[in-house]
C-alpha cells in the first residue's frame, strides 16, 4: 500500500514538475512577435478599410435589408442560413467593392468635395493600383459565392457586377445616376428568388421596382448633401436635375415607395404587423423630409442616414407577418 501511495506521490510530482515547465515556456514565448504588424503595412490596412467604408456601414444596412425582405418572402419565412450568411457575406463584399470602385472613378474630382476631401484616393495614401486590386479581390469573393448558388442566380450576378461598375462613372453622363444605384442596390433581389424558387416570378420584380424607387428617393437626400461642390466641378444628379423641387419629388417618389410596398403585401398576403411597419415607416419618411425642408447639408444627411430605420421596421414587419399568413 506503501509503495502504491509513493509511486502516486511520484507521479504527481512529475506532473506538476511538467505543468510548471509547460507554464514558464509558455511565458516565456513572445506572442507580439508573431503577431506584430509592420506600422506601415498597419497604416495601408487602415487605408484599404476606410476605402471599403468599413467605418460608415450605412451602406451595407441599406443594401441588406432589401435582401432580407426578398429572401424571406421567396421563401415564405423560412429561408435556409446557408443562404442568409451567402447573401449577407455577398451584400458586404459588394458594397465594398463598390465603395472601392466608386472612389477610383471618382479619384479626380473627391478633392474639390468637402465631404469627399479625405477619402485614400483623394488624398494620395494609396494608388490607384491598389484600389484596383482591391476591388479584384472583392469581387472575386463574391463571385465565389455566388458559386454556391444556383445557375440562374450566377447569371444574374454577372449583371450585378457590371451595373456596379458602371454606377460610379454615370454621373459624368446623365442627371441620374440614382436610378442606376437602385438598380445596383435591388439587384439582391431576383437573385434571392432565382437561388430559393429556381424563378424569378412578377412579384418579385415589383418589388425590385418599389426598392428602386426607394434607393432614388434617399439616394437624392444624399445627393442634396453634395449639391453646391457638384454644381461647381460639373457632376450630375438627380437632386440638380430637380432644381428647387428636389424635396418635393423626393416627397412623391417616397409615396410612391409605400404604395409599392403596400402591393407587396398584397400580393404576398402578408398580415397586419407588415402594414403596421409601413405606417411606422411613413411616419419616419415624412420626418425625413420636414427635417431636411431647409436644404441644410447635416439634415439632409441625417434624413438619408434615417433610411436604416425604414429598411429595418419593414422587414421585421415582414419578419412578423410571414408566419401568420393562413394557407
Amino acid at each position: 500500500m506503501s509503495n502504491n501511495k509513493k509511486n502516486k506521490a511520484s507521479t504527481i510530482d512529475v506532473l506538476r514538475f511538467t505543468l510548471e515547465q509547460l507554464r514558464e515556456k509558455f511565458a516565456s514565448i513572445q506572442f507580439s512577435k508573431w503577431f506584430k504588424i509592420d506600422p506601415l503595412w498597419r497604416y495601408r490596412f487602415i487605408q484599404y478599410g476606410l476605402l471599403m467604408r468599413l467605418d460608415k456601414p450605412i451602406g451595407t444596412l441599406l443594401l441588406l435589408w432589401p435582401t432580407l425582405w426578398a429572401l424571406w418572402l421567396a421563401s415564405d419565412g423560412l429561408p435556409s442560413m446557408a443562404h442568409i450568411l451567402i447573401f449577407s457575406c455577398g451584400v458586404f463584399l459588394m458594397r465594398s467593392a463598390g465603395c472601392v470602385i466608386n472612389d477610383y472613378a471618382d479619384r479626380e474630382i473627391d478633392g474639390d468635395v468637402a465631404r469627399t476631401k479625405n477619402r485614400p484616393l483623394a488624398k494620395r495614401t494609396i494608388t490607384e493600383k491598389e484600389a484596383l486590386i482591391v476591388f479584384i479581390v472583392l469581387a472575386l469573393c463574391a463571385f465565389s459565392l455566388v458559386l454556391l448558388l444556383n445557375t440562374l442566380a450566377m447569371y444574374l450576378s454577372f449583371g450585378a457586377i457590371i451595373i456596379a461598375t458602371v454606377y460610379p462613372f454615370m454621373k459624368r453622363y446623365t442627371y441620374f445616376p440614382q436610378i442606376v444605384l437602385g438598380m445596383a442596390f435591388s439587384m439582391s433581389i431576383p437573385m434571392a428568388f432565382a437561388a430559393v424558387q429556381d424563378e424569378i416570378p412578377t412579384t418579385a420584380w415589383l418589388l425590385y421596382i418599389t426598392n428602386l424607387m426607394w434607393v432614388l428617393a434617399y439616394d437624392t437626400l444624399y445627393a442634396m448633401v453634395d449639391k453646391k461642390d457638384d454644381l461647381k466641378i460639373g457632376v450630375k444628379s438627380t437632386a440638380i436635375f430637380f432644381g428647387e423641387a428636389d424635396l418635393q419629388i423626393t416627397a412623391i417618389i417616397q409615396g410612391m415607395f409605400i404604395f409599392g410596398m403596400l402591393l407587396v403585401g398584397s400580393k404576398f398576403e402578408l398580415s397586419y404587423p407588415y402594414y403596421l411597419s409601413l405606417a411606422i415607416a411613413s411616419g419616419l419618411i415624412i420626418r425625413q423630409i420636414y427635417n431636411a425642408r431647409k436644404h441644410q447639408p447635416d439634415k439632409c444627411f441625417e434624413s438619408f442616414i434615417n433610411n436604416n430605420w425604414v429598411g429595418l421596421i419593414i422587414f421585421c414587419g415582414i419578419l412578423l407577418s410571414k408566419p401568420l399568413i393562413i394557407n
